[in-house]
């Protein structure tokens, strides 16, 4: 609907008056609406495209210990890193790096039975079941670890800023659903 407003003054103006238009009533909370929807599918986008970098993040640190990597690990553990092992034991990021590097370690494939990702916001909390074979003392053995690590965005950096493993018995069940 379209109606014609006047200035009070509408004589002294040079020009005729002006059209304007009145919306429909709920237009704007309509406009309003639609963009909310559109912030929310956006950010929720947003969400599961960081959720795919944290578990590329997640496999690029197996790679890393695999190859006995420091330098990279270094890159995903934020300088405040801890990390929690199975036997309780805290380390932090200079430790875990170091005990990385030691000759003793000898780890032979790391990978993901299960791995999750949920976003929120700045932070990220994977879960999952971690396996990995190595040597130790000369004899080869696998563990199952179930994990937790939470990630924090720097700018457009995510980093570990901490880990909990906890130790399974070989025929313990998978993350449930």
């Amino acid at each position: 609907m379209r109606i014609e407003c006047r200035h009070p003054d509408h004589r002294k103006m040079s020009t005729p008056g002006r059209l304007c238009t009145i919306l429909p009533p709920g237009f704007a909370a309509l406009c309003f609406l639609a963009l909310l929807t559109s912030t929310a599918a956006l950010a929720q986008s947003s969400a599961k495209e960081d959720a795919a970098r944290i578990i590329a993040l997640e496999h690029a640190w197996n790679r890393a210990i695999e190859a006995k990597d420091t330098k990279a690990l270094d890159q995903l553990l934020a300088p405040t890193f801890v990390a929690v092992d199975t036997d309780g034991s805290l380390t932090r990021k200079g430790e875990f790096l170091a005990g990385i590097k030691a000759p003793s370690y000898q780890p032979a494939e790391a990978f993901y039975e299960d791995i999750r990702a949920e976003v929120y916001g700045d932070t990220a909390v994977t879960v999952g079941i971690f396996r990995i074979r190595e040597i130790q003392k000369g004899k080869r053995i696998t563990q199952r670890q179930r994990f937790i690590d939470t990630w924090i965005r720097k700018g457009q950096t995510w980093q570990c800023v901490a880990s909990q493993v906890t130790l399974m018995p070989a025929k313990q069940a998978q993350v449930p659903e």
